[in-house]
């Protein structure tokens, strides 16, 4: 497997331009739920304990192999002596953000012990593509240099995806092989369907199709409208409280139990309502209601074209299981855990319950590692800023996860984030709390760019 820019593969602690400091602890490491642990040949241990960590460090039997996640490498331990049951991995894909879980799995229950939202840029992606398509088709139709057209001449392969689809599928991947070297990895579980469509299409129950009369009955249409209407009742907007499913038009007066007549409605509204149509219901609003029941899921249409790659790039890794939306649904229904896209990620599949999950999440987000283009363009496609040729300066290049020790000035202390380097020497760090400058003799580089951002946040929160 590959080197990736970033990571310290090599034996030798300060390996790959990241510097271990003992002296200055960054606030939020005890915020790690688990420490990711590699023998002395690199070859992943079972993690542990942030305090067994702690005291390996100190001890200088151990030493940090990486800062975010943080993983730590021993001394005098080899994997041929150690006892390794290894974990299991949870994936929840979603069009902005997917959920994975890291767990451990004795008979059936499952204790989390590690998780990851990513966050995806697929948006900026189509948003780039689509503003350099308009570049050129800009060129071509004035009195410039010609380009030829070139939209019929370009072949794609079987299973292509667009680049912002992709990016989702890549980015999953490349995550879950960061993991397999980090700790092992005996099995992964991940959602290939999120709904069934062909039973909503219907509206019926199907005949010979016994697991939709079994526990999960309902479970798919009912996770379909939760995600159309953002979990929110249509009438008046609630959040957080049950919700019913209602008729646009009541069945009593001709209405059919397809799903472009079915909404959302918290009990007060579903009750108030009875059975009388919306608009004699919420004249004002009947129009507005209307119209998102009948309109497409754009975010679960990219979901739903990413599944089957997602399985395919992963069964072709490791032993891969899947499983449906419903299911997951009803699994975190049954063991009372707040939804949330990790949470989700641990009860994927087949499981009796689950006994513990990390109370913080580690969030990924996609950043990029640049762009080649050295030239800014204004909204019409012309140069106004050339940038420098070289992007580090002083050993430092932007996205770099750097500690910053100021001693005096109004941005006196320690920051620990991402770094915006100039060439003036005058860098920027951006923390949770703020943007700080101060001159680069300041700075310690922590770990490389990697083209993401680390933030944490406590689990329970929807983005």
């Amino acid at each position: 497997m590959g080197h990736v820019r970033g990571e310290t593969t090599s034996s030798v602690p300060a390996a790959g331009g990241v510097t271990a400091d003992h002296q200055v602890r960054e606030p939020g490491r005890e915020a790690d739920p688990a420490v990711f642990v590699l023998d002395k040949h690199g070859t992943p241990l079972q993690p542990t304990t942030p305090a067994r960590a702690r005291k390996l460090l100190a001890s200088g039997r151990a030493v940090v192999a990486r800062h975010t996640p943080f993983v730590i490498r021993l001394k005098d331990r080899t994997a041929n002596h150690s006892e390794v049951a290894g974990v299991e991995i949870g994936i929840d894909p979603g069009s902005k953000h997917t959920g994975i879980a890291v767990f451990t799995t004795v008979t059936g229950e499952r204790r989390g012990r590690y998780s990851i939202q990513l966050d995806h840029r697929g948006a900026t992606i189509r948003k780039k593509l689509e503003q350099r398509a308009a570049y050129r088709r800009g060129r071509r139709s004035r009195n410039l240099r010609y380009r030829a057209p070139r939209f019929l001449n370009r072949t794609r392969p079987k299973g292509w995806l667009p680049p912002s689809l992709q990016h989702r599928v890549d980015t999953t991947t490349s995550w879950v092989d960061r993991l397999a070297r980090w700790v092992r990895v005996t099995a992964v579980h991940v959602e290939r369907v999120a709904f069934d469509t062909h039973a909503i299409s219907a509206g019926r129950p199907l005949e010979g199709a016994e697991y939709q009369h079994g526990t999960l009955h309902g479970m798919e249409v009912r996770e379909y409208l939760l995600a159309k209407f953002g979990r929110a009742c249509v009438y008046c907007g609630a959040m957080g409280v049950p919700l019913n499913i209602d008729h646009v038009r009541p069945r009593s007066r001709g209405g059919s139990d397809r799903v472009a007549n079915l909404v959302l409605a918290c009990i007060p509204c579903n009750q108030t309502k009875g059975n009388r149509p919306v608009e004699e219901f919420a004249p004002k609003r009947a129009a507005e209601i209307l119209k998102p029941a009948k309109a497409p899921l754009r975010d679960a249409a990219a979901v739903n074209a990413t599944r089957w790659a997602l399985w395919r790039a992963l069964d072709a890794r490791m032993p891969t299981r899947t499983a449906s939306g419903g299911r997951t649904k009803w699994n975190r229904t049954r063991c009372a855990l707040p939804k949330t896209h990790t949470l989700d990620a641990l009860a994927v599949g087949t499981l009796d319950t689950v006994n513990a999950w990390p109370r913080t999440v580690l969030v990924i987000g996609a950043t990029g590692r640049g762009q080649y283009q050295r030239t800014r363009t204004d909204k019409h496609g012309f140069p106004r800023l050339r940038l420098p040729r070289v992007k580090q300066f002083f050993g430092f290049a932007t996205g770099d996860l750097v500690r910053a020790v100021v001693p005096s000035g109004k941005n006196a202390g320690t920051h620990a984030g991402r770094v915006a380097v100039r060439s003036s020497g005058s860098f920027a760090v951006r923390t949770a709390s703020g943007l700080y400058t101060a001159r680069h003799k300041h700075f310690r580089l922590l770990q490389r760019a990697d083209g993401y951002a680390y933030t944490r946040q406590p689990e329970g929160t929807t983005p």
